[in-house]
């Protein structure tokens, strides 16, 4: 089994606050994983350190296998990262962001308009990708942001909190998008979320996160059956003490 990601004795400090206090993670490669719990536990943190944009004040996260402080340059080839407050260019046409970002990582033409065709195919959001995306709601950005992290096809898609604040039609469409995608290509997808019931339908195993440490991990069935509980809601309150 490939090892995506490892986390190692993860500490993250700012000032006087302890983010992560020794988190340890380990993704196998090709699951969908979920990093669960309420917000201040350290969610946004663990992902931008494995992102590379955060270095780490102590312990250690490889990305199939590369260092993400020594190997910045190379974890960046093969990941994309998606923020929760990520936004589009207003005054282009969906088609015209596409072209844009696609334009960063296509080595010619016919790279760019293969990737820019798979994208607008993963957002689905057929003609309206014509219109300016100060025209679109919260949920069609969301879809466009999205498709614009796979349309590189990373081996490893990071999204924090990638339905946050949508929708049920919405949401259920971009959990559709991840599953297809994990599938499809084979790829890892590891997400934020606290939203532990969406989680639990999504994910191949999630890791529950309170106080910047790993409290418990798993599949979520394991995870149930483990606590006697009914959903990951009730494992979580459990494992921290609250029920």
């Amino acid at each position: 089994m490939i090892t995506a990601v490892e986390a190692t004795e993860l500490i993250k400090v700012f000032g006087n606050i302890k983010a992560l206090d020794g988190l340890n993670l380990k993704i196998n490669a090709g699951e969908i994983f979920g990093i669960i719990g309420p917000n201040g536990a350290g969610k946004t943190t663990c992902l931008r350190v494995i992102s590379t944009l955060l270095l780490p004040t102590s312990g250690s996260v490889k990305v199939f296998g590369l260092d993400v402080a020594a190997d910045a340059a190379e974890v960046r080839k093969i990941i994309t990262y998606l923020p929760e407050e990520a936004g589009a260019y207003r005054n282009l046409s969906g088609w015209e962001y596409l072209q844009f970002m696609a334009s960063f990582g296509a080595r010619n033409k016919e790279e760019k308009r293969v990737a820019v065709q798979e994208a607008a195919e993963i957002c689905g959001l057929g003609d309206r990708l014509r219109d300016k995306v100060k025209t679109y709601s919260k949920g069609m950005k969301r879809r466009l942001l999205i498709a614009r992290a796979l349309m590189p096809k990373p081996r490893l898609a990071i999204l924090d909190e990638p339905t946050g604040g949508l929708d049920v039609l919405h949401s259920y469409h971009i959990r559709g998008i991840i599953k297809r995608y994990a599938k499809d290509r084979g790829a890892t997808v590891l997400l934020s979320s606290h939203n532990m019931l969406e989680v639990e339908h999504l994910c191949d195993r999630v890791a529950l996160v309170n106080k910047g440490k790993v409290v418990a991990e798993g599949k979520p069935v394991e995870l149930r059956d483990r606590y006697g509980s009914v959903n990951l809601e009730d494992v979580f309150a459990k494992v921290v003490g609250l029920a």
